[in-house]
């Protein structure tokens, strides 16, 4: 495995989530946190050098192996975070090469790094609801292990010791928040780690005790992880939707028709009125008008006092059929705004009415 095939590997695990409905929103850690992960690492190649009579100086070659990590931290809310960060990286021997021109020598077994970082690192906003890149750096303390270390060439040097420096990183990585868990990202990290100091081992060549030292020590590692912050809000609920006013019932209007001449109710004028009183308890209003008229056969003086009769003889029947006197009002036109259009002293049935508006 490449770093390579790494990196693409973290884009395939990261396809799924971004493709999940928009639940959770990337957003600056606050609080406390806790996170981990896996992946690959490649050592590059260190100086070696031998005890005097003992391994030939040169420098040493490994395959890439697995790392992991885990860290607590706590996050300010504004983008910095600060962490304690437990790292392990493990690389296979490959070979021992003591010159320019020189043959390879056969470095087998492994090695093994562990230490502990003290991490400050700051998430960066770019605006997208989806993804958050970040970058830090950390100063901590590595341990290599080589358990069982053998170079074979002209003599054989068997290496078995464990050994520590000083140790500082650079990281730079992005978090995918997960849509159904507030405060679960998962998050992909490239670390370049560097040892600040040589490493010296116990060592015997051709059997004899003879140190070996390797370094200065560079690390490159691709996680791939989860981090859980606590202190995540839930997302917020989609607002309701908006309530929409029922439109007002359209006004209904009932007309009672009068004799020439007479403001009395006929019985045809009391079913009329009576239906509307009835119709006004199965609607919501907030008026009930009653408008009285006229035609045009008497002076406009005597035609105004006229409807005004009528209007409240219907008000007097919705009444006693059970409408609130509160919730009728009465006015009178006379012989203006006819139903039929007529000239002066004409009697036309339907202009001698009276309006009931139930709105």
């Amino acid at each position: 495995m490449k770093l390579r095939s790494t990196l693409m590997a973290a884009t395939v695990l990261a396809v799924p989530v971004l493709a999940l409905p928009s639940l959770a929103k990337a957003q600056p850690v606050t609080g406390l946190y806790v996170g981990a992960g896996a992946g690959y690492d490649y050592q590059g190649s260190t100086k070696v050098t031998g005890g005097p009579g003992g391994l030939a100086g040169g420098r040493a070659f490994y395959k890439g192996g697995v790392s992991g990590s885990g860290s607590i931290g706590y996050g300010l809310g504004n983008g910095l975070r600060l962490e304690i960060e437990g790292i392990y990286l493990r690389a296979s021997n490959k070979n021992i090469k003591p010159g320019a021109y020189g043959p390879n020598n056969a470095y087998h077994g492994y090695q093994q790094k562990y230490g502990a970082f003290a991490n400050a690192l700051y998430d960066i906003d770019v605006g997208s609801p989806y993804i958050f890149p970040y970058v830090g750096a950390g100063v901590g303390y590595l341990w290599t292990s080589i358990p069982s270390g053998a170079v074979t060439s002209a003599g054989v040097s068997n290496i078995s010791d464990t050994s520590g420096s000083f140790a500082y990183q650079g990281i730079a990585g992005v978090s995918i928040p997960v849509p159904p868990a507030p405060g679960l990202s998962i998050t992909a990290e490239y670390h370049y780690i560097g040892q600040t100091n040589k490493e010296k081992f116990s060592a015997t060549y051709q059997g004899a005790p003879n140190d070996v030292t390797f370094g200065p020590s560079t690390t490159q590692t691709v996680l791939i992880g989860l981090r859980y912050a606590f202190n995540t809000p839930s997302a917020p609920p989609p607002p309701p939707a908006p309530v929409v006013a029922p439109a007002p019932a359209p006004a209904r209007t009932y007309l009672v028709f009068f004799d020439w001449d007479k403001y009395n109710l006929t019985p045809r004028a009391k079913e009329i009125i009576a239906e509307a009183a009835s119709n006004s308890t199965h609607v919501q209003y907030t008026q009930i008008a009653v408008n009285g008229y006229t035609d045009t056969s008497g002076t406009a003086s005597y035609n105004m006092g006229l409807s005004i009769r009528r209007a409240k003889s219907v008000q007097a029947q919705l009444i006693a059929d059970g409408v609130p006197a509160s919730a009728i009002s009465i006015a009178g036109y006379g012989d203006t705004h006819l139903l039929v259009p007529t000239g002066p002293g004409v009697r036309e049935p339907q202009n001698r009415r009276v309006e009931i508006i139930i709105k």
